[in-house]
């Protein structure tokens, strides 16, 4: 039982370390080519034949960069493609949906409160999720392709309000705002994969056959890269909300998750103006300050909790049946149920941490795997031990723990 416990959670750790640097990379280079393409000179007739060009300083030496609007004359010798960051951001992403939401599905990704289904049944749903998030977008971008594309940034929230009401009838609070943000990170990913690089792959192409490339192509790939752009923050906003209770453990959470849509729209929206040196909006960030108040008071409206709480799955059922539950039960009320409670007794905390909850023998049996982490193997809760949890209390939740026929990943 321990080394299930301690490789799924180092595994959990690599998987969400690689997640963040690849996502970091693609995040990194998308806001500059978006800033550099905004911010080109394009009033200059520049001998090269470029659409505009733009002297930037960085690292100690100056860098004097140009823009084709189709393509160059020739074939370069040397060619950068920017992919991998986007295609290794999804696959460490969907990987660490894998370990966390699949393999813990009993835990984290199922709420019988909020709808009763089997692991299988909730995967499968997940995964079509996804999949019909790329078809939806897709449609709506050939449908009004020739459209503002305001229409098809409106038409495309409809659909982000329409999936974040789904989400949050069918899986947990914290799974329904995570699984929101890796449907949008889908999109964004696809749009690389299905459109962007066979498009760049065309203009290729045709270069090499001494063809001229038609600029549609470039245009749309420009399209999409930019609906990215704008999507990008609300996405970072829910893979980060599962650190937050106010964010996901609210009745409300389906409309905070739109809203958050929104913001993100506002806030890029003044980095893209001031790059393309069009003026100054401010009223952008008067906008998203009114949505962030807005979402602080959603998440602040109480709502009555279910009188009776819904059985607890075959996994929980394990750990409640193993020897020494009953004491671990007890150790748990006493050093850790002051926060970990829906009313939390301890000075200065008005929610339970990360939304745990650890008052009744049910809820207790459903986090064994975190209690023995967090209190067991490590010290790391109760924080600074402020409740006194002694040595023999963590052992005793270690043996309880490794006493389960269930394994801890």
């Amino acid at each position: 039982m321990y080394e299930f416990a301690v490789i799924g959670e180092w595994l959990e750790f690599a998987i969400r370390w690689t997640h963040v640097i690849t996502a970091i990379a693609w995040i990194g280079s998308s806001f500059y080519f978006i800033a550099l393409d905004l911010g080109l000179h394009r009033d200059r007739n520049l001998a090269s034949g470029a659409d505009g060009e733009e002297w930037q300083v960085h690292g100690g030496g100056f860098y004097h960069i140009q823009k084709y609007l189709v393509a160059p004359a020739a074939m370069p010798d040397h060619l950068v493609w920017f992919k991998w960051e986007s295609y290794m951001t999804w696959v460490s992403g969907f990987c660490l949906l894998v370990v966390v939401y699949y393999l813990g599905a009993e835990f984290y990704l199922i709420d019988p409160n909020v709808r009763e289904l089997l692991p299988w049944q909730a995967i499968g749903l997940s995964l079509a999720s996804l999949a019909f998030g790329w078809i939806a977008y897709n449609t709506i971008c050939k449908v009004f392709v020739n459209a503002n594309q305001t229409a098809v940034m409106l038409a495309l929230f409809v659909v982000l309000v329409g999936m974040s009401l789904f989400y949050t009838s069918v899986f947990s609070g914290r799974a329904a705002l995570l699984h929101l943000g890796a449907f949008t990170a889908t999109i964004m990913s696809a749009n690389v994969f299905f459109i962007i690089m066979p498009n760049q792959r065309i203009v290729v192409a045709d270069l090499k056959a001494g063809r001229k490339p038609d600029p549609k192509y470039g245009k749309i790939a420009k399209q999409r890269s930019t609906h990215n752009n704008y999507l990008t923050l609300p996405v970072i906003f829910l893979m980060l909300s599962n650190h937050y209770p106010l964010a996901f453990a609210t009745p409300y959470n389906w409309a905070i998750a739109s809203l958050v849509f929104l913001m993100g729209v506002t806030i890029r929206h003044w980095f893209n103006t001031q790059h393309a040196r069009k003026g100054n909006p401010h009223w952008t960030w008067a906008v998203t300050v009114i949505l962030m108040l807005v979402i602080a008071w959603l998440s602040s409206i109480r709502h009555e909790m279910p009188q009776e709480q819904a059985a607890l799955g075959p996994a929980a059922l394990h750990y409640a049946a193993a020897p020494g539950f009953d004491a671990v039960t007890g150790i748990v009320q006493g050093r850790c149920s002051m926060c970990h409670a829906a009313e939390p007794s301890w000075e200065g905390l008005h929610w339970p941490p990360k939304g745990v909850m650890l008052e009744t023998p049910d809820q207790i049996a459903h986090e064994a795997r975190r209690i023995y982490v967090q209190a067991g193997i490590t010290h790391a809760m109760p924080p600074g031990n402020l409740s006194y949890m002694e040595p023999e209390e963590r052992q005793q939740i270690i043996d309880w723990f490794n006493a389960t026929p269930a394994p801890g990943i």
